[in-house]
């Protein structure tokens, strides 16, 4: 369970100023009482606006320029920005961040390009009501199949969807198209996947920078940055012909494999999801229970080499005890079985992300987007429309 503070009151934003006066411009130039001649510029005046969280930190100089500035975190984290056009004012590149104080380093030039005295402040941000972070699919450095999405899922709701979309950069190696889009994930909370428009090439490399340190999300703030990567490995996909009771495995545009398999039981809830499915996970031997799918005709095995393709359930996985149907009836309880044989085989040549291309006359239809990765049953413009950034 999450802790959360009580925050304490959010506090205005407030600017303080401090005339840099030609006595001090000296003082930080020569000793009192030097010849050094005094600037005849009028004092120049430093701004600062301490900004709730959320919002850039702004430096502005009137009567002068801006020499520098520094704006640096407790832990030594400097805030980067950079100075408008005339010099004088400065913007921070990233937003303050809920519950951090900082110290803030300003100096001026007087408007005859004289060196002011350097002024220094401090200003600490209120703490966040509540603090959204999420979980980023697939796995760091991993290596998956043509059609896996790069699936972001937030604990906390996200109502501005679109200014977290802007702080999510996606980077490929050989210039990939693609496109967010916002989907319910099956557990009921917020999902942002970022999917080709076509399948992933295999060799791809991608990237993610998830600058959201300092984003409200609407349901709660972030207060880190999220960075991950993987690779795109060889292209396979997976045929599943219902109506014939049968899989085919094809790399590389060949076929490798066949396999007669039942699919899931015509005319009611066993039958099995059509459309493209994405392997989501590969299970091994876990354990089944009809019940928590739904089903009214109880079971509860061991099955081997289990290959997760919803969170709804299905599955492709060794049936033994439904021999008699392969490649002859659908007679599963909505997953597609296969022999112990086969199923050992192609649980070793398939990968996580490779797609589940199923076509049959009768299913119980196709799988939606947030039920495990099934973003590829919308067509392209179906698909960006879903984009919370036009």
């Amino acid at each position: 369970m999450l802790l959360i503070r009580t925050p304490r009151p959010v506090l205005a934003a407030v600017a303080l100023t401090v005339s840099l006066t030609a006595c001090t411009a000296q003082a930080a130039n020569g000793p009192a009482g030097s010849d050094a001649p005094a600037s005849k510029a009028p004092p120049a005046k430093v701004t600062v606006v301490d900004p709730a969280a959320g919002r850039p930190v702004t430096v502005t100089v009137t009567g002068g320029t801006i020499a520098g500035v520094k704006v640096v975190d407790a832990d030594g984290g400097a805030l980067t920005g950079r100075t408008g056009t005339g010099g004088a004012r400065w913007t921070s590149d990233r937003k303050a961040v809920p519950g951090s104080s900082y110290t803030v380093e300003v100096t001026s030039r007087t408007a005859d390009g004289r060196e002011a005295a350097t002024y220094r402040s401090s200003f600490t941000t209120p703490e966040a009501a509540q603090v959204n972070k999420l979980t980023l699919a697939p796995g760091k450095n991993t290596t998956v199949g043509i059609a896996h999405p790069l699936s972001i899922v937030f604990d906390l709701p996200v109502t501005r969807k679109a200014d977290v979309e802007r702080q999510l950069k996606v980077t490929t190696s050989n210039a990939t198209e693609g496109s967010w889009g916002w989907v319910k994930d099956y557990s009921g909370r917020d999902r942002a996947d970022w999917r080709p428009r076509e399948y992933w090439k295999p060799g791809t490399k991608v990237t993610l920078e998830a600058d959201l340190n300092g984003t409200d999300s609407g349901g709660g703030w972030f207060v880190r940055d999220y960075r991950t990567g993987f690779t795109v490995g060889a292209a396979q996909v997976v045929k599943v012909d219902l109506d014939r009771r049968k899989l085919t495995l094809n790399r590389d545009g060949r076929t490798v494999r066949t396999i007669p398999v039942s699919g899931g039981t015509p005319g009611g809830d066993k039958r099995s999801w059509r459309g493209t499915a994405v392997l989501m996970a590969k299970e091994g031997t876990i354990n089944m229970n009809s019940e928590t799918v739904g089903l009214g005709d109880a079971y509860d095995k061991m099955v081997d080499y289990s290959m997760r393709l919803t969170w709804s359930g299905m599955y492709a996985h060794a049936a033994p005890w439904n021999a008699a149907h392969f490649g002859r009836a659908n007679r599963s309880s909505g997953c597609i079985g296969m022999s112990d044989e086969n199923a050992a085989a192609f649980y070793a040549a398939v990968n996580v992300g490779d797609p589940f291309e199923i076509t049959g006359k009768d299913t119980k239809g196709t799988v939606a987007e947030g039920n495990g990765y099934g973003a590829w049953n919308l067509s392209w413009e179906q698909w960006k429309a879903k984009s919370a950034v036009r």
